[in-house]
């Protein structure tokens, strides 16, 4: 499924994309990642050096030798590597489901403005991009919450400095490559005011696995990064995963915080996954019982 055009629209290149949201000199995030090798790179650099032909010239090799390619869609901090700017200067809305009925309902809505950017991300799923300014993360969070609520997108996808896919670049999930397409409605920055949501209400479930981390030590003052991180391996091991797909999605979640984001996510994990061992262990010893359960591996 492609974007159906609009009159109006225009269709940006992968360098036209990053030109339009970042200044030349923002230091940006860029995250090449290869499933099948396990590899995950990262790459530091301005937003004219990322829009450059050289740079684009070595996404496209990553790209069609097995890497999916993504981008940080808020600046870094200067002479930061892993801390994104006080404001944010993009949002984003994951629809998963619903396909072009979804999205319609989205353009239609009187709740939020019209997007600056439409992407297919994969077949029959969107990524709609806002432009914004004047917006801390944790007010943008809480306003991805609520259209997640509203507007029935992805409520996992909540997380204001997520990477996203950069268009123009096949999207490597599949058997056969799927180009990520862009589609550019408007120039407009929006501010808070302009969303129609509200974001006051506090009975609402918080579906992303790391605010459930962050409820689960709310009793906790300052809980770090590493802490979040720890807590969703041990569940999402608890729950069957593979620690290999753990490591993917923490190293995925802190590409733009972590210099060695698949160190650090492998280094997490695999210390969960020890102690989960430990734990099975002890628990059968306990209960007299030798269980043939499959525990997490650390291969």
């Amino acid at each position: 499924m492609t974007i159906e055009k609009n009159s109006g629209s225009s269709f940006p290149s992968a360098s036209e994309y990053i030109l339009d949201n970042f200044e030349p000199i923002d230091r940006i995030a860029m995250l090449v990642l290869n499933r099948d090798l396990g590899e995950i790179l990262q790459r530091i650099t301005s937003a004219l050096k990322a829009s450059s032909p050289e740079f684009q010239a070595w996404l496209r090799y990553k790209n069609v030798t097995g890497s999916d390619i993504y981008i940080g869609m808020n600046p870094l901090r200067k002479h930061a590597l892993t801390r994104t700017k006080k404001d944010i200067k993009s949002i984003r809305h994951d629809l998963d489901h619903g396909g072009q009925e979804a999205l319609n309902a989205v353009e239609n809505s009187d709740a939020v403005p019209k997007p600056n950017y439409i992407l297919t991300s994969s077949p029959g799923k969107f990524q709609i991009v806002w432009k914004v300014e004047g917006m801390g993360v944790h007010k943008a969070e809480a306003l991805l919450h609520a259209m997640a609520r509203e507007c029935g997108g992805d409520p996992a996808a909540t997380d204001a400095t997520r990477v996203l896919r950069l268009p123009g670049f096949a999207n490597k999930k599949y058997e056969t490559n799927f180009f990520v397409e862009v589609r550019k409605e408007c120039a407009q920055i929006y501010r808070l005011r302009d969303f129609k949501l509200d974001l006051d209400s506090q009975d609402q479930p918080r579906y992303n696995d790391y605010a459930r981390a962050k409820r689960a030590g709310s009793s906790r003052v300052n809980l770090s990064q590493s802490e979040y991180d720890w807590a969703f391996a041990k569940r999402a091991l608890a729950r069957g995963e593979t620690p290999e797909e753990v490591i993917r999605r923490i190293a995925q979640y802190r590409a733009t915080y972590k210099s060695d984001p698949l160190y650090y996510a492998r280094h997490t994990v695999m210390k969960a996954a020890k102690l989960f061992r430990q734990n099975f262990s002890t628990e059968n010893k306990k209960d007299g019982r030798d269980s043939k359960e499959k525990l997490p591996s650390e291969h």
